[in-house]
């Protein structure tokens, strides 16, 4: 599914909630929505209601419940110029971001639906979420390649959500030379990145922003503890073995914690003590021991992928939390968050509160974060607003 541009010549005729919801400001109209579709091959379509009125071009996805995805109000050649146009556009957003790793292209967030751009270095990793996109792959691939101008474009279209398109999940090199793993810098501190079997497209970009928060809210000077709970490579605890005398950074991956070594030693880091361990068994065993830190993150994957399994979810972050709470010292600092976005902020404040009264802790809330600037979030769009973070200090 590799083909070249589609011209949107193909009409689907969508009911009047669907238009209605592109009017509102989202991008995506869902198959109960649809009157007359081609179901033929996926690509870009003209979209019109039953009066006959056009509201613009879409990616269409002849498999998927999302059935069509927003590109442009406007009846313009949907091209290599321009996604070049569109992803110069993006990248343009991000001047002044002090890292050689971020995301360029942030899908519905920049306008471009199904479409993640992130960039290490001098190498893209793209994601193509949607058979639509698919579709239009070589298009795609050119504007990159013209508007960012890298020495290799890796598409990791390994992504599940793919499945739900039809579409095969694959690692293709699209452009190029990228390697197994990239160094890469963030505000001094330096990491390596694997676009290729790392999380997401190689490491957790969203959360750079809020490792430095974390870093700079924790007390300098020359004693202190810092816990790291699913420390992944130890992105986290890379800023805070600058603030504090020591770090124990937790994940279960042994993959994940070599990573981490290697970081450490990349930064001449030698503070950080990295443990293979399961982060529910260590905390309560760190409460038992009556340990305690002056900053704790807890920076879990997804609990919950569902809405069904929002209830179990919370209960996953209340406990995680509670003893995160009590492990905290006298004026520690505790950066909490969740990535899933089937657990609104709402439900997320009210399970801190809850865990914070029954730690017996007085925790005093210094701000709600979200993901970095280079993810943006519209209002409009409450899918792009997945990941929630608290940064809480113990006031007792």
């Amino acid at each position: 599914m590799t083909g070249g541009r589609l011209t949107a010549e193909r009409a689907v005729v969508v009911s009047a909630k669907g238009a209605a919801r592109w009017q509102a400001g989202h991008p995506w109209i869902y198959r109960t929505d649809i009157y007359d579709e081609p179901r033929d091959a996926a690509g870009i379509v003209t979209v019109a209601d039953r009066r006959g009125r056009r509201h613009g071009q879409a990616l269409y996805s002849p498999k998927s419940e999302i059935r069509l995805r927003l590109l442009t109000r406007g009846g313009e050649p949907i091209d290599a110029a321009w996604w070049e146009g569109r992803i110069r556009t993006a990248a343009a957003l991000r001047s002044g971001i002090d890292a050689t790793a971020y995301r360029v292209v942030h899908a519905e967030g920049d306008g471009l639906p199904s479409l993640v751009v992130d960039r290490y270095g001098p190498y893209v990793v793209a994601q193509l979420l949607s058979a639509g996109l698919e579709r239009v792959r070589d298009d795609v691939v050119a504007g990159i390649r013209a508007a960012l101008e890298p020495d290799g474009v890796l598409l990791r279209n390994d992504a599940a959500i793919r499945r739900h398109e039809g579409l095969p999940l694959e690692v293709v090199l699209a452009h190029g030379v990228v390697p197994d793993t990239v160094e890469v810098a963030e505000h001094g501190v330096r990491y390596l990145a694997a676009p290729r079997t790392g999380q997401k497209t190689g490491a957790f970009l969203d959360q750079r922003e809020n490792r430095v928060l974390v870093a700079g809210a924790t007390r300098p000077g020359g004693g202190g503890r810092a816990l790291d709970a699913f420390a992944y490579h130890g992105s986290f605890a890379l800023h805070l073995a600058r603030r504090v005398a020591e770090v124990v950074a937790v994940d279960s991956s042994a993959e994940a914690l070599e990573r981490g070594r290697a970081n450490a030693a990349l930064n001449g880091v030698g503070n950080i003590t990295f443990r293979e361990a399961n982060a529910f068994d260590l905390l309560r065993e760190l409460e038992r021991r009556e340990e305690t830190f002056d900053a704790v993150v807890l920076d879990p994957p997804a609990f919950a992928k569902t809405k069904q399994s929002v209830p179990k979810a919370l209960g996953g972050y209340k406990e995680i939390n509670l003893r995160a709470m009590r492990l905290l010292a006298p004026g520690g600092i505790l950066f909490t968050c969740s990535c899933s976005y089937h657990v609104h902020r709402e439900q997320f404040a009210a399970m801190l509160a809850a865990a914070a009264e029954d730690s017996g802790r007085r925790l005093q809330l210094l701000t709600w974060t979200g993901a970095g600037r280079d993810h943006p979030e519209l209002l409009n769009v409450p899918e792009t607003g997945y990941l929630k973070g608290a940064l809480l200090r113990a006031a007792d």
